[in-house]
């Protein structure tokens, strides 16, 4: 089998998958001002902002920004030393044009007319080493030995820039070293454990249910008249009793009044404090021990079965965290299974109160992490099932109202009985009726009183609880947003990452090809999102995922090298890595796709096989802020990754085959030698 054939069969598969819809977990955007730039910014806020972009990777905006700051005047060394390490990062010669290369030979004259300083001296090297590049067996010794004496920030900053432009066996002397500081700043700052909270959206605010609306008005309108019924109809019963038989009503009446308000004093704190049918609904839950928790499972709320948007995914994510925040004694599916009413109200609850337009669940995750955590602590507690058990009426209150309520009624009957005693039959009626409507409108007064006072309960206990349960969930909140804002990585430190395990990889392949940098005409490495990837960002920042593709083309003069393999970028591991040689006129055709909604694609066309396409990057959904223009995020996005220089490079290879190369190599840059 040829080349060409390998290359060709070689990754059908893998090019079929990071072509196919990437499905994206999660998108975070944060609140950092790094990247904002005021209208009326000074010169100097706009070279801090630039200089910001070219050490998050970023070089595109970096030379915007730091060039409009030196157009309105903030110059000097440092300023001219970042903005030359701007016009080289991420590219090589052949990316320069005319104008560029221009401004690279006027720096390069100025050189000699400032100050002697670390930038001076900074500035000086980079010139020396790139007129190094093209010097054919020239001595490199005494400039690496400048590029050594260089305080740490300058020298770091050369080597990470110039990684594409330096090559050959200038690259062979400084690749030691950059592999080994990337081994060393790898895994460096607790990546491993810190890298997830980057990709966390924005914690939603803390949510709870409100008290509901008092439904006492009709009671309270329909007390009055009830009372004054029970008022005039006790006092004629009495009345009449008195009339017929003083010294006994006598009697009579203040044990009716005692046992009256001893039943309206402890009747009230039963009857008062008990839930009404509406709050019955909606806090009690059956307890374990009773035969209705046996079926609990067969009366599962469920708002919309066939939802499978919100409701559904906030479902699904209080089974996940409710099987793992559980008590010791139970395994994952009894604790489902014994939580399953509260389960069930709980995502009722949280989807009533967060189901709006654009809130993805992973915002709210926190919040059923937190529910769940208490369902388990209050399981513990002893509460989890009666959470109102304070609220118990003692038996003696019980015993009291119920005996109250004999007496009451034993002493009406008793001054019925008196009011009737020897009574014309004309009295006796009035007796008769005066005992009925005692009855009824004392019975109807009470219970429209009761329930004004039970309504009274239940809003300062739902009140309460609101509270306490706003408090306490605002509380969790400020906890999950002080971690993610302790752990979150800064942008440098993600693209410091980002660069490591570049040269990892990049050195990985030369090994597996044995290779050297001498061997190498040049190389490109392209960065895109792997499937199933998190997302995040910072305003005005490029995007980074939890998991990318990287692909590396080496470029030697029998062929072209092509690695690729997808990471984790949590702990750097590696999968599906795939390896394709072929030769420069293999490949016709490159081709950039952009679609809106869909992202960029890169299609490259061989001679002798399918085309393939490689997504590079996705499409910007609706994470951009009104302030953010779409397309100035796509081409930071696309400049981060790398694509700018990789599109460039290979439509010049597709277009001339291996003499574009040869046309654009680093001869064009020996007019930036700086006589010392």
């Amino acid at each position: 089998m040829s080349r060409d054939d390998s290359a060709a069969n070689s990754s059908d598969s893998y090019n079929s998958a990071a072509y196919s819809t990437v499905g994206i977990q999660a998108e975070a955007v944060h609140n950092s001002p790094v990247y904002i730039v005021h209208p009326d910014a000074t010169p100097q806020e706009k070279y801090r902002v630039g200089v910001r972009f070219l050490e998050d990777g970023v070089p595109s905006r970096a030379r915007e920004m730091i060039s409009d700051a030196i157009a309105h005047g903030h110059d000097g060394t440092e300023v001219r030393f970042h903005w030359l390490l701007a016009m080289l990062s991420a590219r090589t010669h052949h990316d320069l044009n005319s104008e560029e290369i221009a401004g690279l030979r006027y720096l390069a004259g100025r050189v000699r007319e400032y100050a002697e300083d670390e930038w001076t001296q900074a500035l000086r090297v980079t010139f020396d080493l790139l007129a190094a590049l093209s010097t054919v067996g020239g001595e490199t010794g005494p400039v690496l030995k400048q590029l050594q004496d260089l305080p740490y920030r300058q020298h770091d900053a050369i080597l990470r820039h110039l990684d594409l432009m330096l090559t050959g066996g200038l690259k062979d002397y400084l690749w030691a070293e950059t592999l080994e500081q990337a081994r060393a700043e790898r895994f460096a700052n607790d990546r491993g454990q810190r890298v997830w909270t980057y990709f966390e959206p924005s914690p939603i605010g803390a949510r709870a249910v409100p008290p509901r609306p008092s439904t006492a008005a009709a009671a309270k309108a329909a007390l009055p008249l009830r009372a004054g019924l029970f008022f005039v109809s006790s006092t004629l019963l009495w009345t009449l009793a008195l009339i017929t038989e003083a010294a006994q009503a006598l009697v009579e009446l203040p044990v009716a009044l005692g046992a009256g308000l001893t039943a309206a004093r402890f009747g009230v704190r039963w009857w008062g404090r008990w839930p009404g049918p509406a709050s019955a609904d909606r806090a009690h839950v059956p307890h374990p021990h009773d035969p209705a928790s046996d079926s609990a499972s067969g009366t599962d709320f469920d708002p919309d079965p066939t939802d499978g948007g919100f409701t559904k995914r906030v479902r699904r994510s209080f089974d996940r965290h409710f099987s793992s925040h559980r008590p010791n004694e139970f395994t994952s599916d009894a604790w489902l299974a014994h939580t399953d009413q509260i389960r069930s109200g709980l995502a009722a609850e949280i989807s009533d109160l967060y189901r709006e337009e654009r809130t993805g669940v992973e915002r709210v995750e926190w919040l059923i992490r937190y529910l769940a955590e208490d369902a388990r602590n209050r399981y513990d507690d002893g509460t989890l099932f009666d959470p109102h058990h304070q609220d118990r009426t003692p038996g003696r209150t019980k015993a009291l109202t119920v005996a109250a309520l004999a007496v009451l009624g034993a002493a009406a009957l008793a001054a019925f009985a008196t009011a009737v005693t020897d009574a014309a039959q004309l009295r006796v009626l009035w007796a008769f009726l005066a005992l009925l409507g005692a009855a009824w409108s004392g019975l109807a007064a009470a219970s429209r009183w009761l329930e004004v006072r039970r309504e009274k309960h239940r809003l300062d206990r739902e009140n309460r609880e609101y509270l306490e349960q706003l408090a306490a969930r605002q509380s969790a909140h400020q906890r999950w947003q002080a971690l993610l804002d302790a752990k979150r990585p800064s942008e440098q430190e993600m693209e410091a990452w980002l660069s490591c395990d570049k040269t990892s990889f990049v050195d990985e392949a030369l090994r597996h090809h044995r290779l050297t940098w001498r061997d190498l005409i040049t190389h490109t490495i392209l960065v895109a999102p792997a499937p199933s990837y998190r997302r995040g960002r910072v305003p005005g920042g490029p995007w980074r995922y939890s998991h990318y593709v990287f692909r590396l083309f080496l470029f030697t003069h029998d062929g072209i090298r092509e690695i690729s393999s997808e990471f984790d970028f949590s702990d750097a591991t590696r999968r599906n890595e795939q390896r394709n040689n072929y030769r420069f006129d293999a490949l016709t055709s490159v081709q950039v796709t952009e679609n809106a909604d869909v992202g960029y694609d890169l299609e490259l066309l061989l001679a002798n096989g399918p085309a393939r396409k490689i997504r590079v990057k996705d499409a910007e959904a609706h994470q951009l802020a009104p302030t953010e223009n779409p397309e100035e995020i796509s081409e930071i996005s696309l400049s981060a990754a790398g694509s700018t220089h990789t599109f460039h490079l290979l439509e010049g290879i597709a277009a001339d085959g291996k003499s574009w190369i040869e046309r654009h190599g680093p001869d064009g840059l020996a007019p930036f030698q700086i006589a010392i």
